[in-house]
């Protein structure tokens, strides 16, 4: 490591008026929807907690509880445990493993929330990991991340998506640490603790990597002066559009070797018309938030389509998504497989939910992981 060498250390119905001023709201809540992507969807009606003890947990029947894999639950002001597989399912409800308690235990009656947040905390308070603190210096200031030792010259630099955090990272983190690859965990403009955006769009309100990107850069630049080889960047939803941003984009993609993009933003249009359907938009109006997002955000579609269609693709991409995804439709991802299969693979995650892979089959993801990076190192 050769931080002391870096200045950037410690320094994303009435008439005709009316009915157009209805359809211009409905067209301003659509593109809402496009840029504040909704990362957890209620399925069904509350769920709430029969039982709980001797490892086990039991909710009331629906969707969100038996959803397979592993998934924190919430509650309340805090609460927070982690559940495992499902044990039994019947009309008296769904019985899961209970992983753990991290912050109290629901008692029978508690509605919870089902999320793909099973870690709280940084690497070492989640997973035991020893990291450091540092910063990338973004062209609007300094941008906090957690750098995470290894033995490899290859970096991966890891860029949660809208309405995460750094945490949206922490479950692959053991992998890379088993492969003894260096990690970089990165915010943008709008996080918490870096700089806001300079047009107001706040965190989880980007431009779908129109000008975050240029954060993810600056993390390039931080790992390329720090001792990095070569850099691999790992990406979830919007933040796997700035990885293919940053790609395409950036005077340092020369230093590229992979590009890792889980459920990732492919198709904006389609992306927006799929959040606009929650709750009710429809037709015209659903597709008038597209206009309304990329006037409000700048977004440029037709550069968007260029990175969808993968003509700038020039490195081994690992393209991981779900055909049940409602927010980014797994079409796109099939088609960018299709037009480049010189350079993507496409691993589908049938049932899962938006940047819920993981979640569904955490073994199966880990996997996927270290096979396809193994060859890289």
């Amino acid at each position: 490591m050769r931080w002391g060498t870096a200045a950037v250390v410690a320094a994303a119905a009435v008439g005709a008026g009316a009915g157009v001023a209805a359809f211009l709201v409905i067209g301003r809540r659509a593109s809402e929807r496009m840029i504040r992507p909704v990362t957890t969807v209620r399925e069904s009606g509350p769920v709430l907690v029969r039982s709980s003890g001797a490892g086990r947990i039991t909710f009331t029947g629906g969707p969100e509880s038996l959803r397979p894999g592993c998934w924190a639950v919430e509650w309340g002001d805090g609460g927070h445990a982690v559940v495992g597989e499902v044990l039994h399912g019947d009309e008296q409800g769904v019985t899961r493993r209970l992983v753990r308690t991290d912050q109290g235990v629901p008692a029978p009656g508690t509605e919870v929330r089902f999320t793909p947040r099973v870690h709280l905390g940084d690497p070492a308070r989640a997973l035991g990991l020893a990291y450091t603190d540092v910063a990338a210096d973004g062209e609007l200031g300094a941008l906090p991340a957690w750098y995470l030792d290894g033995k490899r010259g290859t970096w991966v630099i890891l860029v949660h998506g809208p309405g995460a955090d750094r945490r949206q990272a922490l479950p692959v983190l053991p992998v890379l640490d088993r492969l003894g690859l260096p990690a970089l965990v990165v915010t943008y403009r709008g996080d918490e603790g870096a700089p806001a955006a300079p047009d107001g769009h706040g965190r989880g309100d980007g431009r779908v990597g129109e000008t975050e990107w240029r954060d993810v850069e600056a993390a390039l630049r931080l790992a390329l002066d720090n001792g990095a080889g070569r850099v691999i960047l790992y990406g979830w939803s919007a933040g796997a559009t700035m990885v293919l941003q940053t790609a395409a984009r950036s005077a340092w993609s020369h230093a590229v070797r992979g590009l890792i993009l889980d459920s990732p933003v492919l198709d904006v249009r389609s992306t927006d018309r799929g959040g606009a359907r929650r709750p009710a938009a429809r037709g015209a109006a659903a597709g008038s938030g597209a206009h309304a997002a990329e006037g409000r955000t700048g977004v440029d579609v037709a550069d968007s389509d260029r990175l969808a269609e993968g003509t700038d693709l020039r490195v081994p991409t690992l393209l991981l998504h779900s055909p049940a995804d409602r927010l980014a439709p797994f079409r796109a991802a099939e088609h960018l497989a299709a037009a480049r299969p010189d350079v993507v693979s496409l691993q589908p995650f049938p049932g899962a939910e938006h940047a819920g892979l993981w979640n569904s089959a955490p073994d199966h993801y880990a996997e996927l992981l270290r096979r396809w990076l193994t060859p890289l190192l």
